[in-house]
This record gives structure tokens, C-alpha cells and sequence, in this order.
């Protein structure tokens, strides 16, 4: 993008107008940020998904079957863009984003929503989704070389763990 680096918050020459102590200043940064979270990730262990997916609203069929899968997740990033490939035996879903811009997602369990994916200053991804009055967050981070994501609606949590492939 001229004249910035692409991503919100960004000014000229890439660097932001304004920083604080644990911005993330630069796109160099940001980039590598995200670059981290790049490449396949298996699930290892999972807690209270049967929960976040009841709260979500999510029929007892496809809680069973989404119970039983352990999904590969693949981060890819092409230029600005970056697409989060989640496959399973049981389904398999896709959605591209770019940082700071809200899309339509279209989810696993049906839903249509109105997502906003940012990088916090700790370096984690937060995606949040809003549909039919509702709303749930999601954050990706990377802890002792793992993948953590948490999942939240309404206080209900759960809390997947991914290595890396």
C-alpha cells in the first residue's frame, strides 16, 4: 500500500505516527509476528469444545462428530492476506483475512459471520465473530512452541492445542 505498510495503524514508511511501550511498531515486526503462526498445525489435546459448541448453538450430531475430529490447521500468508485451512475426516472449512478488516466467514457449524481478525501487542491473533446479536472470541497464540488457541462465548471456554507438523 503506498505510502503505509499495509496494515491498520501503520503510517508512512511503515512505521506507526504514534507508539507506546509494547506496540508493535513496524511491519517488519507485524510480519514476523505472523510469519510465527505460518505452517500445519495437528491437535493434541482439547478442553470443554462440547461446551463452547452447545453455547454456540450447535446441534448434538455435529457436536459428536466435531467432539471426535482432530482437525490439521494450515496458516498460510500471501502478501497481506492470510488464510486459516482447518481439515478434518469430518469437514473441512477456509477463511482469508486481512488484518484489521472485517469479512463474512462462513464457519464449520453454519454459521454466517461478521469477523474482525487484529494482532494484539502481545503477539496474539484475535478473531472475533458476530452473528444474529451474538458474539464469540477466539485467540490464537503461541506458547512453548505450540499453538494455544481459546475459544470464548458467554464466560463457556475451551481451550485446543496444536504442534506443529
Amino acid at each position: 500500500m503506498p505510502g503505509g505498510c499495509g496494515y491498520p495503524g501503520c503510517g508512512a514508511a511503515g512505521a506507526r505516527a504514534e507508539s507506546s511501550p509494547g506496540d508493535i511498531a513496524t511491519a517488519a515486526a507485524i510480519a514476523m509476528a505472523i510469519d510465527a503462526f505460518l505452517g500445519k498445525w495437528c491437535l493434541i489435546s482439547s478442553e470443554g469444545f462440547d461446551e463452547y459448541m452447545k453455547e454456540l448453538g450447535v446441534g448434538m450430531a455435529m457436536r459428536k462428530m466435531g467432539s471426535m475430529a482432530k482437525p490439521d490447521v494450515y496458516i498460510v500468508k500471501e502478501g497481506d492476506t492470510i488464510t486459516v485451512k482447518t481439515e478434518s475426516t469430518f469437514k473441512t472449512s477456509q477463511f482469508s483475512f486481512k488484518l484489521g478488516e472485517k469479512f463474512e466467514e462462513n464457519t464449520l457449524d453454519g454459521r454466517k459471520t461478521q469477523t474482525l481478525v487484529s494482532l494484539k501487542d502481545d503477539g496474539s491473533l484475535i478473531q472475533e465473530q458476530e452473528w444474529d446479536g451474538k458474539k464469540t472470541i477466539i485467540t490464537r497464540k503461541l506458547v512453548d512452541g505450540q499453538l494455544v488457541v481459546e475459544c470464548d462465548m458467554n464466560g463457556v471456554k475451551c481451550v485446543r492445542v496444536y504442534q506443529k507438523a
